[in-house]
């Protein structure tokens, strides 16, 4: 019994009653929880740091998006860049990279409508991005284009298009520097690649037109797409070309063997003097800025492939892919192709892709200018080119436009987006001309017999255009002009170049020409005049139709007055170069017309100082002292009445008008200081203007005098009769003495007490009049930095003129206003670079200056101009080693 109760209570069950709950165990685990809602209100907030458009999405959201595979995310993720950059600008230049790469990447997608978003997209962000913010990633961008142009779909292709337009018209620059792809992808927009003849060697690869009838629309219209966008590509690297010459009067070489050879420099050698370069400029009385002298560019360190179309070798490679593709466009489009068309009539769709074809020639004959090679480029041009011209683009020359439209009904017109439309608006005339520019520039002196056929059609051609030229506009002429000049060089006789120069002349004649086409034909007549009196210096044999031209410019001079100033301006010009050269027929009717030229009523009275200077000065007042060596009859004067004309145009005032001024007092007329015997006559803006450009050519007239030292003493002596004494003189009359006085100065020359004390007056009551000068008065300021140069030089170049300005500095007897005025002057002396020497050469003076304007401000409260006078006297004088110490030490 024992042994069993053990048992039990070691082991004892438990007993579970029914409706009682199961006792927990003690090593059970406890697995309760609870659950509580979670709010983050600051999620639902928008983002202080990015900003959002309408959709509550911020860029980061939308670059996103652009990787959706749903064309309506990425089309919609495009509008809504757009929305969100035209608020915020600001997200372009924080997210540049990633806008970029983005939207570069979708040229190629394959909806239709994502490809349009994006151009538009990339149309706003060209109006908002630099080209060089955008330099560092256009090479992807251009990756993407070429991409796009040469990719599989049509579509694409053509919206390629569009995105090299935009690409074109904003950043021309960085996209021709990728120009050696680029072409490519041209090229295989329009045909294919073929192979010759020769299958198993492969030697040889010729490119053919591609014809494509799943495009919407024609072959012929696809490839006045891509060519018109080809021609503005190379019009844009001709652009970026400083090298080439405009395309209409440019000037043609002599002979056509003659070479331009580059300056080899080693600039190694250069820098350890080890060689020398020389340049020359063309003197004169307006030199040449332009100078032939150029630098090799980076391109000539790249690779071939680097340097695009700057390359001789692949301009060549260039233009044999592309001319036969372009003369096989030109056969499609030509009459001869086009049945229902008779002899040389072209409709517009014709003439348009004729017009690209020749276009691109034109542009690639003046790439092919700029290499130095010149002459053997065009002799290549010549033997490979001009049999294929004159058989396909000469047969039918000259072309007209064929004015019928074809007649359709109402209803099929406003379904139709490619409807015949009126050709009015197209230039067949520029056609013409841009063949005849092309066929000229392969023709040369050497071979005018083999050329005189389609030469005498082209020359025939200008004539009858310039006749009727009535309604030619500034590009017409100035092709018509360069053709025209370039026909005259190939054939040099009278017998030819005459009535080329009757039918310009005869459109010269006509009236109410726009100013453009008259500026043009203007220039024509000088140059042609100007080669011509080279020529005749040899064979005496004028030109009868430049002769009468001649004699007519001062007649024209006079009606034309100040209606415009510009051109009467390029009138004088040409009368002074053709009278220095002595022609009899204008200095006739330049003399029976002056008259009419002085008169004020006629309304040339503003030019006739110009007129004098640009005109009358170098050719009829020639005299031997000025340096002429040329013989002159009839049209020489002594040389009294050549300074006195020149002295009288640098005053600007006569004698009566000086004496009249002299009894104008007080503001705002005067300018008067108590300092300085000369009190200034202030003049209007434009008077003065017009004083200070006719001093510059006085002054640059008399500096081409041989003898500087009897020219100066002219010039002072006429300085001390007419103007020493006088109490008032104008600022224009005062700043030119000081100006001829800084351009004539040699070591030679001596200047007298009287004068140095007349140009000392004149430079304290110039400072004076500059220093008061309020800043609210525009009219005057802008005489501000011809003035104040034209004093300082003075004071720089003479020692003794500036020590007698300081010593007329007696403050004594000044009142105590114009004291801050003479400390301001003292502060900007000191400081001035050129004036630094002399200023320390004449410390003590200056030191006795301060001294005195501290006597008068004794007692008072230590002013700020004061402290400012003190401290540029002891940095920048009393410094000096050579000093007496700082002015505190004085006092």
């Amino acid at each position: 019994m024992t042994k069993k109760r053990k048992h039990q209570e070691d082991f004892q069950k438990v007993k579970l009653k029914v409706g009682k709950k199961k006792p927990k165990l003690e090593n059970a685990t406890d697995t309760t929880f609870k659950t509580k809602a979670i709010q983050i209100p600051e999620q639902l907030k928008e983002d202080g740091v990015l900003p959002t458009q309408n959709r509550k999405l911020n860029i980061k959201d939308l670059l996103s998006q652009m990787h959706h595979y749903s064309p309506g995310v990425k089309h919609n993720a495009l509008l809504g860049l757009k929305d969100l950059l035209s608020q915020y600008p600001f997200v372009i230049d924080a997210h540049l990279s990633n806008i970029i790469s983005e939207v570069a990447a979708v040229f190629t997608d394959k909806d239709s409508g994502v490809r349009g978003a994006a151009v538009h997209l990339l149309q706003f962000l060209a109006s908002k991005i630099r080209a060089e913010q955008i330099a560092p990633f256009f090479p992807l961008v251009s990756a993407h284009l070429s991409s796009a142009m040469t990719h599989i779909s049509e579509g694409i292709q053509e919206d390629s298009l569009k995105v090299l337009d935009v690409l074109l018209e904003a950043y021309p620059a960085l996209l021709t520097d990728r120009s050696s792809i680029l072409l490519k992808n041209f090229v295989e927009l329009i045909s294919h690649q073929q192979l010759s003849k020769r299958l198993k060697s492969r030697e040889k690869l010729s490119w053919m037109l591609s014809v494509n009838p799943n495009r919407r629309v024609t072959s012929q219209q696809w490839r006045l797409n891509v060519l018109t966008r080809l021609k503005k590509f190379l019009q844009a690297v001709v652009d970026g070309s400083s090298e080439i010459e405009d395309e209409g009067l440019q000037e043609q070489k002599d002979s056509p063997h003659s070479v331009r050879n580059p300056v080899c420099i080693s600039w190694k050698v250069h820098a350890n003097n080890q060689q020398h370069i020389q340049l020359f400029e063309n003197g004169g009385l307006r030199p040449k800025i332009n100078s032939s002298f150029r630098l090799r560019s980076l391109a000539s360190v790249m690779d071939s492939a680097e340097k695009g179309l700057s390359s001789a070798e692949n301009l060549k490679g260039f233009i044999e892919i592309i001319i036969p593709l372009l003369i096989e466009c030109w056969i499609e489009a030509s009459p001869a192709q086009s049945a229902p068309i008779l002899g040389n009539l072209l409709e517009s769709e014709s003439q348009q892709l004729m017009q690209q074809v020749l276009s691109i020639i034109h542009l690639l004959w003046k790439l092919t200018k700029r290499h130095d090679e010149t002459y053997k480029m065009e002799l290549w041009l010549r033997m490979n080119y001009l049999v294929d011209f004159k058989h396909h683009f000469m047969r039918h020359f000259p072309y007209s436009l064929q004015e019928t439209v074809k007649q359709k009904k109402k209803d099929s017109c406003k379904g139709n987006k490619y409807c015949m439309t009126s050709s009015n608006s197209v230039d067949h005339l520029l056609l013409n001309l841009t063949l005849c520019d092309i066929m000229v520039s392969l023709a040369s002196t050497s071979t005018l017999q083999m050329d005189s056929g389609w030469l005498d059609m082209i020359r025939k051609f200008v004539t009858d255009t310039l006749q009727d030229g009535s309604k030619l506009n500034s590009k017409q002429v100035n092709r018509l002009l360069g053709v025209t000049w370039r026909l005259m060089q190939i054939q040099q006789n009278k017998v030819a170049t005459e009535p080329l120069i009757k039918a310009v002349y005869t459109l010269y004649q006509q009236r109410n020409l726009l100013f453009p086409v008259r500026t043009l034909l203007l220039k024509f007549f000088s140059r042609v005049y100007q080669k011509e009196d080279l020529r005749t210096q040899r064979i005496r044999s004028r030109s009868k139709v430049l002769s009468r031209w001649l004699a007519g410019l001062p007649q024209q001079l006079a009606l034309l007055g100040l209606r415009n100033p510009e051109l009467s301006n390029q009138l004088i010009d040409i009368i002074h170069s053709a009278a220095s050269r002595s022609n009899k027929e204008l200095l006739q009717s330049l003399q029976a017309t002056a008259a009419r030229i002085y008169d004020p009523l006629v309304g040339c009275a503003f030019l006739i100082i110009w007129f004098l200077i640009n005109s009358l000065l170098l050719v009829l007042c020639r005299s031997s002292f000025a340096g002429w060596k040329c013989q002159v009859q009839d049209n020489s004067v002594n040389d009294v009445d050549y300074f006195s004309f020149l002295f009288s145009t640098l005053i600007g005032f006569s004698r009566e008008e000086l004496t009249s001024l002299q009894g104008i007092r007080g503001k705002p007329h005067i300018s008067q200081t108590q300092l300085s015997p000369v009190r200034l006559y202030l003049t209007d803006l434009d008077q003065f203007l017009h004083h200070w450009a006719v001093t510059e050519m006085i002054c640059h007239s008399l500096s081409t005098i041989p003898s500087q030292s009897q020219c100066f003493d002219i010039l002072q002596t006429g300085i001390c009769k007419y103007l020493v004494g006088l109490v008032v003189i104008p600022d224009s009359t005062a700043g030119s003495v000081l100006c001829a006085i800084n351009k004539l100065l040699d070591q030679a020359c001596i200047l007298s007490e009287n004068l140095n004390k007349f140009l000392a007056s004149c430079c304290y009551s110039l400072l004076y009049f500059l220093l008061t000068l309020d800043k609210e008065d525009a009219e005057h300021v802008q005489k501000r930095d011809m003035l104040w140069g034209s004093c300082i030089s003075a004071l720089a170049l003479l020692p003794r003129l500036l020590r007698l300005m300081l010593q007329s500095l007696q403050v004594s007897r000044i009142c105590r206003e114009e004291l801050p005025v003479v400390a301001q002057l003292l502060r900007l002396l000191m400081q001035h670079g050129q004036l630094r020497s002399h200023m320390i050469t004449n410390e003590f003076l200056v030191q006795q200056i301060i001294k005195d304007i501290m006597t008068l401000k004794s007692g008072e409260v230590q002013e700020q101009w004061l402290t400012d006078l003190h401290y540029c006297f002891n940095i920048y004088l009393a410094s000096h080693p050579q000093g007496p110490g700082p002015v505190n030490a004085v006092y």
